[in-house]
């Protein structure tokens, strides 16, 4: 344990620069306030959100067993300090092989923390409404980079403005942004906004409706600003309260 804090000491400076995150994004709203950063022991970093004080929920392709994580949290002074994690679980149905082949997988994941995180508000989470369909808008915020393969450039909460492409469905959701529709590089996804929340309006109220799978570049080549591959949480939300309720979590009702 001892000899991986050093590697999760240089994840959160690597990303504790105050530049922007998401490809393309503006400053988050008030309801990416939910919004946390996981690093790992052997040097990834991802998004989650806080959808109780203790429990924050991401991509099970972000909580790989054989490494240690760690939640960013910020001090008064806006220094980065490391919140320890009690225990991970990520949904038995996910596939890691169908992630890399890019195909949809219960990619989701619950990581409780030692202790409650204060000064943040978590966030309610459901299930897109239906019917789900081309047009249809999201709303994604994440920490992850603006530069692909600068690793500096992520770690501020950035929002994207996202619609849902022909292929919307219960396993997978395709997210493009409406203005460059995968032509040409736009809004989206990239490194670090794995398991970053997905906010679809629920009676006015921002809820979380996803996660975050994967990313492509325009024209669907390998990079950022195309599509954004989301797991929506239709399939897995009784997973979700059962783990919490198995581990004495109280969680706000399911809109």
């Amino acid at each position: 344990m001892l000899r991986r804090l050093p590697l999760l000491l240089a994840a959160v400076l690597s990303i504790a620069s105050p530049a922007a995150a998401m490809v393309g994004g503006a400053p988050a709203d008030a309801a990416a306030t939910a919004v946390v950063t996981i690093v790992g022991s052997r040097g990834n970093f991802c998004t989650g959100a806080l959808i109780a004080p203790d429990l924050v929920m991401s991509a099970a392709h972000c909580t790989l067993p054989g490494a240690t994580y760690k939640i960013v949290d910020y001090d008064t002074g806006k220094q980065p300090r490391l919140r320890d994690v009690r225990r991970v679980a990520a949904h038995p149905d996910f596939n890691v092989q169908g992630i890399l082949a890019h195909r949809a997988s219960a990619d989701v994941a619950l990581l409780q923390l030692a202790a409650p995180m204060t000064g943040r508000t978590a966030a309610p989470f459901g299930a897109p409404r239906p019917p789900l369909a081309a047009g249809n808008g999201f709303t994604v915020s994440g920490i992850g980079v603006t530069v692909q393969g600068d690793g500096r450039s992520g770690g501020v909460v950035r929002s994207a403005a996202l619609v849902a492409t022909g292929q919307p469905g219960t396993l997978q959701i395709r997210l493009v942004d409406p203005a460059t529709n995968n032509a040409r590089p736009g809004l989206g996804a990239c490194t670090g906004d794995s398991g970053a929340p997905v906010f679809e309006n629920h009676n006015g109220r921002p809820t979380i409706v996803g996660v975050v799978s994967s990313s492509t570049g325009a024209d669907n080549v390998a990079g950022c600003g195309g599509l954004t591959g989301v797991t929506p949480l239709t399939l897995y939300r009784d997973w979700i309260q059962q783990t919490a309720r198995g581990w004495n979590i109280s969680l706000p009702a399911v809109p």
